[in-house]
């Protein structure tokens, strides 16, 4: 089908796309104004492009429309300044996709109870559009999903209206390369993929994303693209697994790993750094191997680097709660009925994002043995822990000093680690905060 799709010729519509997409007047909305997607559409509104954003969380547009970001990526001047340019705007409502020339969908791709891809937010943001489909339109997907999705799910949608993909609309995927917190690598500046589903469609989506970023890559097919996504993030998860099995063996002979790590990585060839921690977290990294491992189940192969991955990473949790539960031992407590001081709930540091963080492993884990928690996070002001709703609590002399261990679980760069040091009685660090300091303070215990 490919092959014959590739075939059809360009349609005078198209042709004109291509040259509004040039001169910046095309109209441009992004379905999913989240860590993907909002920073998408500021950066496609700062070139000049007039965009829309659409999403269904009243609280994510009323932010976009006043001009308060809810992201840290993004400040809110930025915001403020192009809603009162009307660069760009909100709304809750899809009845304005048909008015739009290009159409980003970066809406979320979690897995399900049983582990399995959950795509019901690309089925419902394709049938949205589908609705209003006409002559001349970029449709683009950059959510996470396995390969196959774009052609065998979104582009049956569209081509029910009686338009022909590459000839009267276009439809491409783009997998979505954000670093939440990074301020090395950018929107601007991380390499783009594109992949269409008629060459037609691949120009299209590279010209689009042209006008933004500065590198675009082009490959041969939709497909390519969305397995490129599930490569880079299965290599991640398989090396942090890896990483985190060797801590464990570390643990068991005696070892720092931290040290193991790093006079490995002095090595100046064949060897990358990867890092052990209580576990996986985010909106990449937890789920996209396991769409990966679905999809290849479901052609007769078994992915048994990346299950082996899962379970390791999956068991971090656990294994930072037998830690802390060994320290607190050693010193003639018990589990049950210490005081716990969570630092850091966000799945990573310097950011707010909480999605599948193992923090909230730990702390149910401690919870379920006795433990009363609580967790300090600049970022997070409030979170459900165990089904309850809690307030992160202020970072003081006192709360240190009545909590019987400390347990980093999140390295952001804006907490007091020298109070911590000076007033915890016990610091369980999971992140080597205090690398080199195991050895001389006593109270802190490394991962």
């Amino acid at each position: 089908m490919g092959r014959r799709l590739a075939r059809v010729s360009q349609s005078a519509t198209l042709d004109q796309l291509a040259t509004r997409l040039k001169a910046k007047t095309a109209r441009l909305g992004v379905i999913g104004l989240g860590y993907v997607g909002l920073p998408l559409a500021v950066e496609f509104a700062r070139e000049g492009f007039s965009v829309l954003g659409i999403d269904l969380d009243p609280r994510r547009v009323e932010g976009v429309n006043r001009g308060r970001s809810y992201i840290p990526d993004v400040p809110s001047d930025d915001l403020l300044q192009l809603a009162r340019a009307k660069r760009l705007r909100a709304t809750s409502s899809p009845g304005e996709l048909g008015a739009l020339d290009a159409i980003i969908m970066c809406v979320p791709t979690p897995l399900r109870k049983t582990r399995e891809p959950d795509i019901s937010f690309i089925v419902a943001a394709g049938q949205d559009i589908a609705k209003t489909l006409r002559r001349g339109q970029l449709i683009v997907l950059e959510s996470t999903t396995y390969p196959g999705t774009t052609d065998e799910v979104i582009l049956p949608m569209l081509e029910a209206r009686g338009l022909t993909v590459g000839r009267d609309f276009a439809l491409a995927f783009s997998p979505e390369r954000i670093d939440p917190g990074n301020t090395r690598y950018t929107t601007r500046t991380i390499p783009k993929v594109v992949g269409g589903v008629t060459p037609t469609c691949r120009k299209l989506g590279g010209l689009l994303y042209g006008q933004i970023i500065r590198t675009v890559v082009p490959v041969s097919s939709t497909k390519v693209a969305e397995m490129v996504k599930l490569l880079e993030n299965t290599f991640r998860a398989v090396n942090i697994g890896l990483v985190n099995e060797v801590a464990l063996m570390c643990d068991k002979l005696g070892l720092d790993v931290w040290e193991v790590i790093n006079a490995a990585k002095t090595k100046p060839f064949g060897f990358m750094p990867f890092y052990p921690g209580p576990g996986i977290g985010g909106h990449c990294i937890p789920s996209d191997p396991m769409y990966l491992a679905w999809k290849a189940r479901a052609h007769g192969f078994e992915a048994r680097f990346i299950e082996l991955a899962d379970q390791v990473n999956r068991y971090m949790p656990h294994y930072v709660v037998e830690k802390i539960a060994r320290a607190l031992n050693a010193r003639k407590k018990a589990l049950n009925g210490s005081r716990m001081l969570l630092i850091g709930l966000a799945y990573k540091k310097d950011v707010n994002d909480t999605r599948d963080s193992p923090a909230f492993d730990v702390a149910q884990a401690l919870r379920e043995r006795g433990a009363r928690v609580a967790y300090h996070d600049p970022y997070v002001p409030t979170a459900q822990l165990s089904g309850v709703t809690v307030r992160s609590t202020p970072l003081t002399s006192g709360q240190l000093a009545r909590s019987d261990a400390v347990v980093i679980l999140t390295d952001h760069s804006n907490v007091d680690y020298e109070l911590i040091r000076r007033r915890a009685p016990l610091i369980v660090d999971t992140r080597n905060h205090y690398r080199g300091q195991a050895g001389r303070l006593a109270r802190v215990v490394k991962l």
